[in-house]
C-alpha cells in the first residue's frame, strides 16, 4: 500500500499532530489568560475540550516519534481502529466547543459591547480552537480512509 499523507508513523502524520497540539495549547492559554472566562460555560467547555485535544495529540505525536525513530509500522487494523475512534470523538468535541465559544464571542462583540470583557482573547482562543479542529478533522478523515483501505 502506498503511504498516504497524514498516516501514523510518518512525518506528515507527526506534523498534523504537532499542529493540533500547538493550536489546542494556544487556545487554552488564550482562554485561561482572559479575565472572567470561568463565568461562561462555553469557555470552560472550550478549555476542557482543547485540553483533551492537546493530551490526545501529544500522545499520538509521541507514538509517531517512536515509530519514526525505530521504523515501526502503525498500520495494523487494531491501531487504526483506535486512532479512528479517538480522532472522530476528539474532532466532534473540538468542533462543538469551537462553535459554542464562537457563538458567545459573536454575542459579546455585537450585542453586549462591554469594554471590560476581553473579547480579543476570546476571539483568539476561538480561532485557535477552529484551527486545531481543522487539523483534527483532517487526521480523522485520513485515519478513516486508511482503515477502509485495509
Amino acid at each position: 500500500m502506498r503511504e498516504m499523507a497524514g498516516s501514523p508513523g510518518t512525518w506528515s502524520g507527526l506534523s498534523l499532530r504537532v499542529g493540533q497540539l500547538l493550536f489546542a495549547a494556544a487556545s487554552v492559554c488564550a482562554t485561561a489568560s482572559a479575565i472572567g472566562f470561568a463565568a461562561y460555560t462555553a469557555f470552560c467547555y472550550l478549555i476542557a475540550s482543547m485540553g483533551l485535544q492537546a493530551l490526545w495529540s501529544l500522545g499520538l505525536a509521541c507514538l509517531d516519534c517512536y515509530a519514526l525513530r525505530f521504523k515501526k509500522d502503525l498500520h495494523s487494523a487494531v491501531l487504526l481502529s483506535l486512532f479512528v475512534v479517538g480522532d472522530w470523538v476528539i474532532a466532534i468535541l473540538s468542533f462543538a466547543a469551537s462553535c459554542s465559544a464562537a457563538g458567545v464571542v459573536v454575542l459579546f462583540d455585537r450585542d453586549i459591547r462591554d469594554p471590560l470583557l476581553p473579547c480579543g482573547r476570546f476571539e483568539l482562543a476561538t480561532a485557535c480552537a477552529f484551527l486545531s479542529w481543522a487539523f483534527s478533522a483532517t487526521s480523522a478523515l485520513v485515519m478513516f480512509w486508511l482503515l477502509a483501505s485495509l
